[in-house]
C-alpha cells in the first residue's frame, strides 16, 4: 500500500505541475500566467460589483459549490454556484438537462461576470451551452477540463486549464487544487511575515 500511495500522489503532483493552460486563441500560457489571470479577473469582477459563477456536473458540481463558498467566505469575492436542486430539476424537466446552466445564466448573468466552467470530460452539453450563453452576456470565461486533449471545452474560455488524465479522481482533484491554489495564494499563502 505504501508504494501505491507514493505512486498515486506522485502521479497527482505530476498532473498538477503539468496542467496545460491556453487562452482563447489556443496560445499556450504558463501555469502561473493562467492562475494569475483567474486571480486578477476574480478581483476585477468583484470590484466592478459583479460575480463569479461556478458550474459543474456530479463531482464537478461539488467542486463548484466548494469553491463558490470558499471564494465568498474566505476570499471575500462575490461568488455562487448554479446547482440548486430545485432549479436543476425544474429547468431540466421543462427545458432539457442540456439547458440547466445556460438558462440560469440567461436569468442572472450580467456583462462582466466571470463564469468558471468545470467538466472532467470537457464534453458536457450543459456546460458547453452555458459557455455559449455566457458569451452572449459578455461574461469572462475560465474552463477546467480533462480526459482527451481534443475536448471542446478547452477551446472556449478566455483561459483554459486542461489536466492530461482520463481518470475522474485525478482530474477532479486537480481542478479543485488549481482553483484553491489561486484563492489560497491570493489570501497570502506562502508569504513571509
Amino acid at each position: 500500500m505504501h508504494e501505491q500511495l507514493d505512486q498515486y500522489f506522485g502521479t497527482l503532483a505530476g498532473l498538477l505541475r503539468g496542467a496545460e493552460v491556453t487562452d482563447r486563441t489556443s496560445r499556450t500560457l504558463s501555469l502561473s500566467e493562467g492562475c494569475e489571470w483567474v486571480r486578477k479577473a476574480a478581483h476585477e469582477v468583484h470590484d466592478a460589483g459583479n460575480k463569479i459563477i461556478f458550474i459543474g456536473n456530479g463531482g464537478s458540481a461539488g467542486i463548484a459549490s466548494h469553491l463558490a463558498i470558499d471564494f465568498s467566505k474566505n476570499g471575500g469575492l462575490r461568488s455562487l454556484a448554479f446547482n440548486d436542486p430545485s432549479a436543476l430539476t425544474c429547468l431540466g424537466n421543462d427545458l432539457g438537462y442540456e439547458n440547466v446552466f445556460a438558462k440560469q445564466l440567461d436569468f442572472h448573468a450580467r456583462p462582466g461576470d466571470l463564469l468558471i466552467a468545470i467538466s472532467s470530460s470537457g464534453r458536457s452539453p450543459n456546460i458547453l451551452g452555458a459557455v455559449k450563453m455566457a458569451r452572449t452576456r459578455d461574461c469572462k470565461v475560465t474552463t477546467f477540463s480533462g480526459f482527451t486533449e481534443e475536448n471542446e471545452l478547452r477551446r472556449t474560455g478566455d483561459v483554459n486549464f486542461y489536466v492530461r488524465s482520463r481518470e475522474y479522481g485525478f482530474v477532479e482533484i486537480a481542478h479543485l487544487a488549481l482553483c484553491h491554489a489561486v484563492l489560497d495564494i491570493d489570501m497570502g499563502w506562502g508569504r513571509q511575515v
